[in-house]
């Protein structure tokens, strides 16, 4: 039985915490298995032992999580414990950074978020940078480790290039990067000189006991939306590749009961996409056309046909691939109509959303040029080879 983080520092009477004030980087993914939140413990139980929970810090979506999508949020009182609620997503980049402000007067910062395996979740950028800023201003950091939902070992996309980094690619780590956040706080903190990004904390991680990187989310642990769009564990699965759809001008199902596994859009064949994609003998899914209206962003209100993505061997999917094969079949149905989206995203209005996913230019050159899915793959094998050597020291299980 997989024993969380949280739960770990629990039964350590909160050690790495004690006579520490803390403050918390949290959203309502923050339980334990009995869905107590970290808040509340911290604040409860914690006090016995020690622990001076001074602040919580909310990233996307916000500390109790009820703040959409790209969706700017401002500090609040949370209405739980009273405390101080810092925004960790606000109006430009610089919000994205824990202040000294909001810093002052603490010893210790502690991240306990559970995030879903992909490069593009925002959840572990939000995590390298209280990183660097617990650096810089002499904090503790400590992070209380979760499953990676979607495994340890599968391993797919490319990484970003230098000139492409945003708020969905700080550092060149793969699209489906295989780690939990305690693997990936490790691989950010290390020296250059052993694989790391160099970040350079007093960094903790309490590790979960008995997790298996093979396995998927564990089905006795309690799976709490980690934001608005991610409902599922199968979410989750088809996220590293759905997630490029991002970048363009087709509905990745927002605004439905079934985002990320409805896309569509008003002009597409949904019949024809889903015969193509079949065609491309997708491991680990099948496609089966449908329509939907969105009741918001993109097309909203509009009728979309598309195709539902059905899991049916959630350890044979690779996602990515399907992505690809997604926006290169819906591409060639209607290239005048099909778009890559040109509004800001993600803080930058200068580099196509579609690169800052991808990584750099070459992905959407090459659908532009008309390659095909396996060519287009093929562009990230090389980097993430390289990948794989760089992650190995930061691996905890």
């Amino acid at each position: 039985m997989t024993k969380l983080g949280i739960e770990v520092l629990l039964e350590s009477k909160c050690a790495p915490l004690k006579g520490l004030r803390v403050g918390a980087i949290l959203n309502p993914t923050s339980v334990d298995r009995g869905y107590r939140h970290l808040a509340d413990l911290l604040h409860g139980p914690g006090r016995e032992h020690g622990v001076d929970l001074r602040a919580l810090f909310g990233p996307e979506h916000g500390v109790r999580g009820d703040v959409q999508y790209l969706e700017e949020i401002g500090a609040a009182v949370d209405p739980v414990t009273r405390l101080p609620a810092h925004s960790l997503y606000g109006k430009d980049f610089a919000s994205l950074t824990p202040t000294t402000e909001s810093l002052r007067g603490l010893d210790a910062l502690v991240f306990d978020i559970q995030d879903v395996g992909s490069r593009y979740y925002t959840y572990l950028a939000t995590m390298g940078l209280a990183m660097q800023a617990a650096a810089k201003h002499g904090l503790k950091f400590v992070v209380l480790d979760r499953p990676n939902p979607i495994g340890g070992v599968a391993l797919e996309g490319g990484v970003v290039h230098p000139g492409y980094e945003s708020f969905v690619g700080l550092w060149p780590i793969a699209a489906r990067h295989g780690l939990t956040a305690g693997e990936c706080a490790r691989l950010l903190n290390a020296p250059v000189r052993d694989g790391g990004f160099g970040l350079g904390c007093e960094l903790t991680v309490v590790a979960m006991e008995d997790w298996s990187r093979a396995t998927l989310y564990p089905r006795e642990l309690p799976w709490v939306m980690p934001s608005p769009n991610m409902p599922t564990l199968d979410t989750a699965l088809v996220y590293p590749g759905l997630c490029l759809l991002e970048g363009t001008n087709l509905s990745e199902g927002r605004g439905t009961t079934r985002p990320f596994e409805l896309l569509g859009a008003p002009w597409l064949d949904g019949v024809k996409l889903a015969q193509a994609l079949e065609s491309e003998h997708l491991p680990g899914v099948r496609v089966r056309p449908c329509a939907f209206t969105p009741t918001w962003d993109k097309h909203k209100g509009a009728r979309c046909h598309g195709v539902q993505l059905h899991v049916v061997e959630p350890q044979a999917i690779d996602a990515v691939r399907l992505g690809v094969a997604i926006v290169v079949h819906a591409r060639a149905q209607d290239e005048a109509q099909f778009k890559w989206r040109t509004e800001r995203y993600e803080f930058v209005d200068t580099i196509p959303a579609i690169d800052l996913l991808a990584g750099d230019a070459r992905f959407r050159e090459g659908v532009e040029a008309g390659k095909g899915v396996s060519e287009l793959c093929a562009l990230w094998d090389a980097e993430r080879a390289v990948y794989v050597k760089r992650r190995e020291r930061a691996l905890l299980y």
